[in-house]
């Protein structure tokens, strides 16, 4: 702050000036008055002096005390600016991206983007516009036209197009491989990744769209490509066209790598592909495989066998040979998980669960370990090539190190009888007025208690009719409780039942990415542009797990709700170019949010430099 006065006046007026950077814009604000040089004459000899001596005393209680005292002007007649705009916006500014910045500053992404235009002519920056559109995707999920009519909302007010939006699209997409290797690259560099357990599974994601992408052979290189937006078995059932992605995470759920593929892909074709650009990007460590039963196929456990890896998969109990069904229900050699003590199966099935002294054995498992080399018991298939050249699948005859761990748990079994039977109370009302016409017998819902019994039509009352098949609900109950999975490995069941039920982590990865980011559905149309905006959703997942993974590490623990929302909030108003004031609480996400990056985002009053320093230094 200086000295500011009319030096052409005879009688000037001393005033302490503030110099503001606001953005682009410059300017300076009178924030404290001294007086005039008549006033000031009546208390020293030398007004300009006193003048200085006073400035220099304010510096200096300013730097001690972090206080301003400001001089402000408020004209309640003053009418805001007009605009040419149909709807009015908001002058808040967010700055709680600053904590998601911290992260993506450090994966260093701006030099990545740097390297592959060095070589271009380039008039925009796409550094800028992938960072705000991921930020926007955790932030404030939209289309990416909707995402750009927002950027407003943000601090630093990025300044692009929409058309620099898409051609960044495109040129991330020329850049697939690069890019994702890049990130995990620079993520060990901000967390420890433990890749020793690398989990898979496959989702989809639905367009806004009712039609297809048809297939077509490219005219220069010959080459057949199959279109990506596909109709296929879409996890929510809904009638629209499809793509896949399957995503790799470490054992912390930190995403590793991921794929995108045809809507109408049988999923276990990209497992393998996927997992060995990753086993490069690792640089061969070995780790084990790690999905559920529709991802440990033949070929993906052979795979996994080679090359210092291995795998745990789940497996169905329905599907074994009538041979290992009978060593699963054959009550021996059944331990504790806990301590490796025999029990009984039956024992495990009735004891008393509202005795205080059971409650250990309740929230225990009984396991078996049984050996099954052979493919054919544990219900694999391989594809054989017939004569005429088409495919089928047959039960395969190869053998395959592996052995089957069953566990039973007495807590799962109450729980999957409680809801099989509430579905048999409402099988048994459906029963009560059912019409024929409508009955369609679907593989988990209700009606698969029904049985249709089928009268000729030489009888009286030729129609059908519809019965509770108790057959089927005791063959679905014998079931209840067990759990298996498969594997090559020679450790504890213990650790590898705990490496299993770790699954869950993925689920929540794509949970994240379809409830709170909204990557679905999907507003693109081309190919680049659609595996674009996975790449943007996965940066945003990248950040937002490393971010969590950081507060785990200082013992925060808060739901993805509390955080977003807490980001979400964090808006500052702008009082005359002077300073920024803050609009939200400091709640628990605030305070460990500051402790693990070291902003400082928890006071009331901030200096637009203050801002501008701290954005500058995160965004090295």
């Amino acid at each position: 702050m200086k000295l500011n006065y009319d030096k052409k006046s005879k009688d000037p007026t001393y005033f302490i000036q503030m110099g503001i950077r606001n953005g682009k814009k410059t300017t300076t604000k009178n924030v404290a008055r001294i007086g005039k040089h008549s006033e000031l004459l009546k208390i020293t000899d030398d007004p300009l002096s006193y003048a200085k001596e006073q400035v220099r005393i304010y510096n200096e209680e300013h730097k001690k005390n972090k206080t301003l005292a400001l001089d402000l002007k408020i004209d309640f007649n003053e009418k805001i600016k007009a605009t040419d705009a149909v709807t009015s916006l908001s002058t808040d500014k967010n700055i709680g991206y600053f904590f998601l910045q911290y992260i993506y500053g450090k994966l260093e992404i701006s030099s990545f983007f740097k390297n592959i235009t060095e070589d271009r002519k380039i008039e925009f920056n796409p550094n800028l516009v992938n960072r705000f559109i991921t930020f926007s995707r955790i932030i404030d999920p939209d289309s990416k036209l909707g995402s750009f009519q927002k950027m407003s909302n943000y601090y630093e007010q990025p300044d692009f197009d929409y058309m620099h939006i898409m051609r960044t699209m495109d040129l991330m997409k020329d850049h697939y491989d690069e890019y994702i290797s890049y990130l995990y690259e620079k993520s060990c560099s901000i967390i420890k990744r433990n890749t020793s357990v690398c989990y898979y599974d496959c989702t989809n994601y639905y367009f806004e769209t009712e039609c297809e992408d048809e297939d077509y052979v490219d005219e220069v290189t010959g080459e057949f490509i199959k279109g990506l937006r596909k109709y296929g078995p879409s996890k929510e059932h809904r009638p629209n066209p499809i793509c896949e992605m399957g995503l790799f995470m470490d054992a912390e759920g930190i995403p590793l790598s991921m794929c995108i593929s045809s809507g109408s892909d049988n999923e276990q074709t990209t497992a393998i592909p996927l997992e060995k650009k990753l086993t490069k990007m690792l640089q061969g460590k070995k780790f084990i495989y790690c999905a559920d039963a529709g991802l440990g196929s033949l070929n993906i456990r052979n795979f996994n066998s080679m090359g210092g890896r291995a795998f745990i998969v789940t497996q169905s109990v329905k599907k074994l040979s009538s041979m290992l069904q009978e060593a699963v229900f054959n009550d021996c050699d059944y331990k504790l998980l806990s301590s490796n003590k025999h029990i009984s199966l039956n024992y495990m099935k009735t004891f008393d669960r509202k005795n205080p002294d059971n409650l250990s054995l309740y929230n225990d498992h009984a396991y078996k370990i049984i050996d099954a080399d052979k493919a054919f018991d544990v219900g694999l298939y391989e594809e054989k090539i017939c004569k005429n050249g088409k495919v089928k699948k047959v039960k395969s005859k190869a053998t395959l190190k592996q052995k089957i761990i069953i566990s039973f748990s007495r807590k799962m079994m109450e729980y999957q009888r409680y809801i099989r039977n509430r579905q048999i109370e409402r099988a048994k009302k459906l029963l009560e007025n059912i019409d024929p016409e409508t009955y369609k017998k679907g593989p988990h819902d209700v009606t698969r208690f029904i049985k249709r019994i089928s009268k000729s039509k030489a009888e009286e009352n030729g129609s059908d009719t519809y019965i509770l098949d108790k057959e089927a609900i005791e063959k679905e109950e014998k079931y209840d409780g067990f759990y298996a999975v498969a594997t090559n490995l020679d450790d504890d069941a213990k650790s590898i039942l705990e490496i299993s039920m770790n699954r869950y982590k993925i689920e929540d990865c794509f949970r994240i990415m379809k409830t709170n980011f909204d990557a679905r559905p999907v507003y693109h149309s081309t190919l680049n542009r659609i595996i674009a905006h996975f790449m943007i959703c996965y940066t945003a997942l990248l950040i937002y797990r490393i971010l969590e993974k950081l507060l785990e590490e200082k013992g925060y623990h808060f739901s993805v709700y509390n955080i977003i929302e807490t980001i979400r909030n964090m808006n500052v108003s702008n009082i005359q170019d002077m300073c920024y004031m803050s609009n939200y609480t400091c709640s628990q996400v605030c305070t460990a949010l500051n402790e693990i990056t070291g902003l400082e985002l928890d006071k009331q009053y901030y200096l637009p430099k203050t801002l501008n320093g701290k954005i500058k230094l995160i965004s090295k």
